[in-house]
């Protein structure tokens, strides 16, 4: 799989990240409680495809439940541009809504029952090992051609 570079972040500038991913993007639109709330929809990658240029401290986080999840957002504008997903704990769960123009060709948007999360993962052969490390990236950098 071709990885490009994708830049993004909040709505008032001051979370901006970088993830290479794919140009064209697997999106999941959950039904959790919370998913629902914040109509979230997110492409996942390992935390080595991953890495924020600026704002730490500009993030807060909020946890429920399990507190796996971790659903991180910009305590000026309120946007979550990534988090940290309860099926995914290893990677990042990307906003594609939050990507700045220009390296995204398609997305593919796949319906997960977030209602019935035990039993939709058990089911889904593949959301797993979306968050595997990419052998190429390192530090959120490509190091190869």
């Amino acid at each position: 799989m071709d990885l490009v570079k994708h830049t993004g972040g909040c709505h008032c500038g001051a979370v901006r990240f970088e993830v290479w991913n794919s140009p064209d993007l697997h999106v999941f639109d959950c039904n959790c409680s919370i998913c629902t709330k914040k109509q979230n929809h997110h492409f996942i990658v390992a935390e080595n495809q991953f890495k924020l240029l600026q704002g730490l401290d500009c993030l807060t986080t909020y946890t429920f439940g399990t507190h796996i999840g971790q659903h991180t957002f910009c305590k000026i504008c309120g946007v979550q541009s990534f988090f940290v997903p309860r099926s995914n704990p290893d990677g990042y769960g990307i906003a594609p809504h939050c990507l700045d123009p220009g390296t995204v060709q398609s997305s593919t948007v796949e319906k997960f029952c977030g209602e019935k999360w035990e039993e939709s993962m058990e089911a889904h052969k593949s959301i797993r090992d979306m968050s595997r490390p990419a052998p190429d990236i390192v530090d959120g950098k490509k190091i190869t051609g």
